[in-house]
């Protein structure tokens, strides 16, 4: 059993949002003044209302993979971060680990002390949906983040990324790039290919581009491993004299990425990122290499589980809704960051 790190956060609570969620920013289309008046207000308090006061402390147990990726260690950093704004969270933190036999004694012991939520990203989803379960029949509230369970009993809310739009966005973004010229040569590097969000995000890639008429001519898969990128990536400039275009789907392995195509002299197409890691944001900033922009993947997913298992057990609602019910599934959008917008992003940017 992995030794548990209890702290008790007690700086005040900040303002309540749910960072990056496809409701984010304002949800409301009525004037500022009438918004600042909603109904929500009072079923359960809106941001800057109810929510923010203090309530009856709530003990999250809070699990998840190893930070043995850039994306992954900002998961974690985010989830503290966000309980250090609330003086009545009580976190335990259970150590981070890629054993799933170890994820699962992690979450049966946050059951046996009786905790109130848990936060529980899952090296597995499936091997973890038991004892998530066994948590949820135990009356605590489990809040999933990124990687869904098996079963719909063993989470009161999941927090997804959006992989299928991911690749909308950059498809998307592609296409205004390079839409006009019917024989551009649009390249992919994937992640691994035997996961589902890998299949997700070239499908929606896929069904972007054709939108505008154009579909992937080169496509190698990688790692999500700057070794396994820069690989990838050489093998795919070796195959392809000439790219318009290319999207890696993942910025840690972009890194490997870049590597092989300074190494390869190659200057000729725009690259799109995936994830959203700050050296990529930074690169985007200078304006001064192949990389024009990049998806975000938010690693705010766990922060966002935070909140919301806050809201669940004290029995508040997300302000910005009508609805008195934290909602059982929220996905956060894939927006596209460029240059005209990357000041905006490069704040919650992890990493790589």
């Amino acid at each position: 059993m992995s030794a548990l790190m209890r702290r008790r956060w007690m700086t005040v609570a900040g303002a309540l949002a749910v960072s990056a969620v496809a409701l984010g920013g304002c949800t409301s289309n009525a004037p500022q003044e009438e918004a600042s008046s909603s109904s929500s207000d009072s079923a359960g308090g809106g941001f800057g209302g109810a929510n923010d006061e203090t309530g009856d402390t709530v003990t999250i147990g809070f699990s998840a993979p190893a930070a043995d990726h850039g994306w992954m260690g900002a998961i974690t950093k985010s989830a503290l971060a966000e309980a250090e704004k609330y003086d009545d969270v009580d976190l335990v933190v259970a150590e981070a680990t890629n054993d799933v036999n170890l994820q699962i004694s992690q979450i049966e012991q946050f059951i046996n002390d009786g905790v109130d939520a848990i936060v529980l990203l899952p090296f597995d989803g499936a091997a973890l949906t038991d004892v998530a379960t066994k948590a949820m029949e135990a009356g605590i509230v489990v809040i999933n983040v990124d990687r869904e369970f098996s079963s719909p009993f063993a989470a009161r809310t999941t927090v997804l990324g959006d992989n299928y739009g991911m690749g909308v966005s950059a498809g998307t973004y592609i296409c205004e790039q390079v839409g006009d010229n019917p024989d551009a040569v649009v390249a992919e590097i994937a992640g691994i290919d035997s996961l589902p969000l890998t299949q997700d995000r070239s499908r929606g890639f896929a069904d972007a581009l054709s939108d505008c008429g154009l579909s992937v001519s080169n496509r190698v898969a990688a790692d999500f491993t700057v070794q396994g990128g820069q690989q990838a990536a050489a093998n795919l400039l070796q195959a392809a004299p000439k790219i318009d275009a290319l999207w890696n789907h993942d910025d840690d392995q972009g890194v490997g990425v870049m590597a092989a195509i300074e190494e390869a002299g190659r200057d000729e197409f725009i690259m799109v990122g995936g994830a959203g890691s700050a050296n990529v944001m930074r690169d985007i900033q200078a304006d001064d290499t192949v990389l024009k922009a990049t998806v975000i993947y938010p690693s705010t997913q766990a922060a966002d589980g935070i909140r919301l298992a806050r809201l669940i057990v004290q029995d508040k609602a997300l302000g910005d809704l009508v609805e008195v019910e934290v909602p059982r599934t929220v996905q956060l959008y894939a927006p596209v960051v460029t240059k005209d917008n990357v000041e905006q992003y490069l704040p919650t940017a992890f990493e790589s």
